[in-house]
């Protein structure tokens, strides 16, 4: 089978799916397969066979910082220098790219430079002033820590979920950002985008 020229590998389906709606949002052009390789081992795993496939043009890497960027920035170029890719020192703050056979890129969600994960991301596509988000966040603060389900780290997860439950049709970070809930024109968004031009285009 055919390998396609360019990939984004990312860590689950819904990176996949909020990447896919942004940029059918944002009528991008840039030409790649999104490939979810379930989960952030997996990923990391599949980084050195990725670039090395024969005839591979580009390589694009999404992952969450979580709670440590520094560490996660340290496995990912690991993976890449075991590939033969002279990663920087540090990511760059518009998202890295290293130009070569094939180019690579990373993004570290959120913004390459703060701890945190897609949701973190998601979470500045809210409109400015939207009520129900402070609600959304005044309700998960008020469930008492015994009653929590998730862990202190994920609170901005259970709060952004929480906000998409008061949606016309409740869903998925992607199916919010393809009906319009959510704004694609944020400085975040500008600036991933750039970087997935930069990378495909």
């Amino acid at each position: 089978m055919d390998q396609p020229p360019k990939v984004l590998l990312v860590e689950g389906p819904d990176d996949k799916h909020v990447v896919g709606h942004l940029l059918g949002r944002a009528s991008s052009t840039a030409s790649f397969d999104i490939l979810d390789k379930g989960g952030i081992d997996n990923l990391l795993r599949a980084v050195e066979p990725e670039i090395r496939v024969p005839g591979r043009a580009a390589v694009g890497i999404v992952a969450d910082a979580n709670d440590d960027l520094g560490a996660r920035w340290q496995a990912v170029s690991y993976q890449l220098q075991e590939a033969g890719i002279d990663a920087p020192r540090k990511p760059s703050r518009g998202g890295t790219i290293v130009d070569g056979a094939p180019r690579v890129g990373v993004w570290l969600m959120p913004d390459n430079r703060s701890p945190g994960e897609l949701e973190d991301f998601v979470q500045k596509m809210i409109p400015d002033g939207d009520p129900t988000w402070s609600l959304a966040r005044d309700y998960v603060q008020s469930i008492p820590d015994e009653a929590r389900a998730f862990p202190p780290g994920k609170r901005s997860r259970a709060e952004l979920h929480a906000w998409l439950a008061t949606r016309e049709e409740p869903g998925f970070m992607g199916s919010a950002i393809g009906r319009g809930d959510l704004k694609t024109d944020g400085p975040l968004c500008a600036g991933f985008l750039a970087w997935i031009e930069g990378l495909f285009g």
